[in-house]
């Protein structure tokens, strides 16, 4: 096997989850913040790219659901930031 630039793509990917599930378990980070998300979606599409050139239709199915899962906290984040700013407001 050779290493390409997208295994190293795929490997960083691999990264950000282990780095987001690690900083949650240490309790540095909540599954409610926004770097949470963003970490994971960011792991799940980095890791799609490089199912693109290495095709996996299992890792495929589960990255391309871990990134939508991603987006709709992404989205729950953007809400509640929007309804405490409401509030500040009156």
């Amino acid at each position: 096997m050779t290493y390409q630039w997208h295994d190293l793509v795929g490997n960083l990917g691999v990264f950000c989850l282990l780095l987001a599930y690690l900083l949650l378990q240490l309790e540095k980070i909540r599954s409610d913040q926004l770097r949470y998300n963003l970490l994971n979606m960011m792991g799940s599409f980095l890791i799609l790219i490089s199912l693109l050139f290495d095709f996996n239709l299992s890792s495929a199915i589960v990255e391309t659901v871990w990134f939508l899962i991603s987006l709709l906290g992404i989205a729950k984040y953007q809400r509640a930031r929007r309804r405490r700013a409401n509030l500040d407001r009156g």
